[in-house]
């Protein structure tokens, strides 16, 4: 018995002190969905007042910015009724969102530009990247079908974001947070105790990790021998790269409030958005000269260690290990 608790509390030395679920609802998810709902909210409110891609680019910027605080984030409101695609179809690898775009332009379908009726549309021409390629393509004119099918892409977004926000509520508000912060209580059919809990939190970060490694970076890589720049994400945007770095601080804002003295994952995530900040390739397009293949691949390489650190480091002070993911069958 002694022998079992003095095992026990080396343990308890080794592994770094954990703020766990609550601290993350409050103080990474609640904030983080806030802040992307009301940067979607204002692009809405921009593309009313004037829906010309000169006047919407910043505030695109601005809600595609607030979906990189919460992107990893895949249970819950967000992947209710599609809207995770809604928001964010990518990768899509047949180009189904362009081409569905060339052929509502060419069709001009009035009715698509009602209230609500943008909703009922294919998640690949909505969203984000729907409007990515409507403010980055061909300039357009006031008035003109673009100009308001780009009003309603930015309603659209709007609602959807503030849905996903809704959805999650306020601490003691009955929304999904509850269902996180709750986790065991009687009627609680999300998370039967607290470790699940933790569990859907992890899983969280780490398959975050994953997507930036094997997507956002991975995609552009290719193989040394076919680098695909073309296939970078929001690359009409020129903001690949902005995208790796700031979904990096956000998770490495997640993973501090899982395990605020989880050092050495701090320190690899610091690595890898050191990294990212000083890679002088704003759109990956390097990848296709040898040398700065290599330069983005070490990048690649540091969020792999990063993700492997997490897995160690917090999966042992959570206790838990790697559950499934709705980005699992992307």
């Amino acid at each position: 018995m002694r022998r079992d608790l003095a095992l026990a509390f080396c343990l308890c030395l080794a592994t770094p002190a954990v703020a766990d679920v609550a601290e993350t609802v409050t103080d990474h998810i609640l904030p983080g969905y806030a802040r992307f709902s009301d940067s979607a909210a204002a692009l809405g409110a921009a593309a009313q007042a004037d829906c010309r891609p000169a006047a919407l680019r910043g505030p695109w910027n601005a809600a595609f910015d607030g979906w990189m605080g919460v992107s990893h984030l895949r249970l819950g409101p967000v992947e209710e009724q599609g809207r995770a695609l809604a928001i964010a179809y990518w990768p899509d690898p047949k180009a189904t969102g362009a081409r569905q775009l060339v052929g509502v332009l060419a069709a001009a379908d009035p009715a698509l530009l009602e209230p609500g009726a943008m909703a009922e549309a294919s998640v690949a021409l909505r969203g984000l990247f729907g409007l990515e390629r409507v403010l980055y393509g061909p300039d357009y004119a006031e008035g003109s079908y673009a100009c308001g099918l780009a009003r309603a892409l930015a309603g659209d977004l709007a609602n959807t974001a503030g849905a996903v926000a809704a959805g999650w509520g306020t601490p003691g508000g009955g929304g999904y947070a509850d269902a996180l912060l709750a986790a065991g209580a009687a009627g609680n059919a999300s998370f039967l105790d607290a470790r699940e809990a933790r569990q859907a939190l992890f899983t969280q970060l780490i398959t975050g990790l994953d997507f930036i490694a094997d997507q956002r970076l991975g995609r552009p890589l290719g193989s040394f021998d076919r680098p695909q720049p073309a296939r970078a994400e929001t690359l009409l945007s020129g903001r690949p790269l902005r995208n790796v770095a700031l979904s990096l601080a956000a998770l490495r804002e997640m993973a501090q409030t899982l395990a605020p003295e989880a050092a050495a994952t701090q320190a690899a995530l610091g690595r890898a958005i050191t990294l990212a900040e000083k890679l002088p390739d704003p759109t990956l397009a390097g990848v296709a000269d040898p040398s700065g293949w290599l330069k983005v691949e070490i990048l690649q390489q540091a969020v792999h260690a990063a993700r492997d650190t997490a897995v160690a480091e917090i999966g042992a002070a959570l206790g838990v290990g790697l559950g499934f993911n709705a980005a699992d069958g992307d």
